[in-house]
């Protein structure tokens, strides 16, 4: 069958007034974000255009996303498959919800037009947990480098433009996968007010007037279906070079200064959407980065020791899938204060998920900076059940076991990770010495931000997992465990 171009001839599309900005044109943003927007706006519940921005300069020559989008008038499809009460499903839509693509650096008469825009409302970002660090640039750049500088930037032509007025103030909301997202945003954009000398007028203004979110989004979004496209094209009937694979589930927990009115003008929630509006988003945060985050990375160094390659075989796996579902009845939920019930019923939602056969999830990629993703979402665990309970998590400490042994290099595995640690765990890993190679890597203060040894019995058990590991095999050791 032949396939017909995407663009705004072949398909109809209501235009919509640009209320949100966009920074950021990769895979996640238009398969979370732009994808509930174009829901609520075909439901009614909003009748918001989006402008795409591009965040940085071209690194090549290469065409990037934003050439793509432009030659299909900013339409795509979304492609999300997933599992729902173990059934198989997928759902197609064809997103209309962006309006227009700008590049700033080569287009930026284009792009103040929509900053100074009085339907503008909304700023969303995603430039990587990279792209909200604070350097010193030039606010009268066209446009500044950094994103913080940007927003600073058009944050200050606004109030300008509309002489201070309180109304046209922006909800900035951020994706970035970094802790307190917004709020640091927030913090390096008055930062950069106050380097380059800007009224207290101005930062008065954007304290009063602008929203700075902090959020949790969760959706893995595999992206652009390489292997897969040319079936894909078929079924849609469309040409469509900017298709994204995702999985069903998703959430956005918005939080922080300034939420309601978030609420108000995104009523993502009204249009059934799982997002969340609340005071504080900590709370949720710690509670998805111990119950998903946390099994993800306990699972990854057992199941690459098995022969896993994705999550889908590390659950196919009957002993690894026991050995993590236990962890988290028995180890994770018990530590975190919230309605047991409630929560056993969120975790078997996100377990769920890793049932999903449609998403290759690598366990390889996953693995990326164990080590201090250990320290973030499992520790904590490892420490309230020694505080609270008097109690050692042992499937925990084995995750942390199979992480040193699978760092050893001792195993075929390149681990990707910071290289100096990386390098003092092979430097003094010793097989005649586990209890003692285990001591030096737990006490070196260069890899971890706490003590672990915090909890006393930690080294020792560590140390009796990891030699069970090298003694038996993995599989072996994990049987064991169960």
């Amino acid at each position: 069958m032949a396939v017909k171009a995407l663009n705004g001839q072949s398909v109809e599309r209501t235009p919509r007034p640009i209320k949100i900005l966009q920074f950021g044109e990769g895979n996640f943003l238009r398969a979370f974000v732009d994808w509930q927007v174009d829901i609520a706006n075909e439901m009614g519940i909003m009748d918001a255009g989006i402008a795409i921005c591009k965040p940085r300069p071209n690194s090549s020559q290469k065409r990037g996303t934003i050439e793509v989008l432009k030659g299909q008038d900013c339409l795509y499809h979304t492609y999300l498959e997933g599992v729902k009460d173990k059934k198989p499903m997928k759902e197609v839509r064809l997103i209309k919800s962006v309006q227009c693509a700008i590049n700033p650096y080569e287009e930026y008469d284009k792009y103040e037009q929509i900053i100074l825009s009085p339907e503008l409302k909304i700023v969303i970002s995603n430039t990587t947990e990279a792209g909200i660090r604070y350097e010193e640039d030039d606010l009268s750049a066209l446009p500044p480098k950094s994103y913080p500088a940007k927003v600073a930037a058009l944050l200050y032509k606004r109030f300008k433009h509309f002489a201070g007025d309180p109304t046209k103030g922006l909800c900035v909301i951020c994706c970035e996968l970094i802790e307190d997202n917004g709020s640091t945003l927030h913090e390096y954009v008055i930062k950069h007010a106050k380097h380059n000398n800007l009224e207290i007028e101005f930062i008065d203004w954007v304290e009063h007037n602008c929203n700075f979110c902090d959020t949790l989004v969760d959706r893995i979004v595999p992206g652009f279906p390489t292997d897969t496209i040319d079936e894909i094209k078929e079924e849609l009937g469309f040409d469509d070079n900017l298709v994204v694979k995702g999985e069903l589930y998703h959430l956005w927990a918005i939080g922080g200064n300034g939420y309601e009115e978030v609420q108000r003008q995104l009523p993502l929630d009204k249009a059934g959407l799982h997002t969340l509006y609340m005071p504080s988003i900590k709370q949720f945060r710690d509670k998805k980065e111990r119950i998903l985050n946390g099994s993800h990375t306990g699972m990854v160094p057992i199941g690459l020791q098995i022969g896993c390659e994705t999550v889908m075989d590390a659950f196919n796996n009957s002993d690894l899938e026991r050995f993590i579902n236990t962890m988290v009845a028995e180890e994770v939920i018990p530590m975190i204060e919230e309605d047991q019930a409630e929560l056993q019923e969120f975790a078997s939602g996100i377990l769920e998920r890793f049932y999903n056969p449609y998403i290759r999830h690598l366990l390889k990629s996953i693995s990326l900076n164990s080590l201090s993703k250990w320290e973030a979402r499992n520790y904590p665990t490892v420490i309230d059940n020694w505080r609270k309970a008097g109690k050692v998590a042992e499937k925990e400490l084995f995750t942390f076991a199979a992480l040193l042994t699978l760092y050893s290099g001792k195993v075929d595995f390149e681990p990707n990770d910071t290289p100096e640690h990386i390098e003092f765990i092979q430097k003094v890993w010793n097989n005649d010495d586990i209890h003692g190679t285990v001591k030096a890597i737990v006490e070196n203060r260069n890899i971890w931000t706490v003590d672990l040894t915090e909890v006393s019995p930690f080294v020792e058990r560590v140390a009796k997992y990891v030699k069970d590991i090298l003694e038996c095999g993995m599989a072996a050791a994990l049987k064991k465990m169960l």
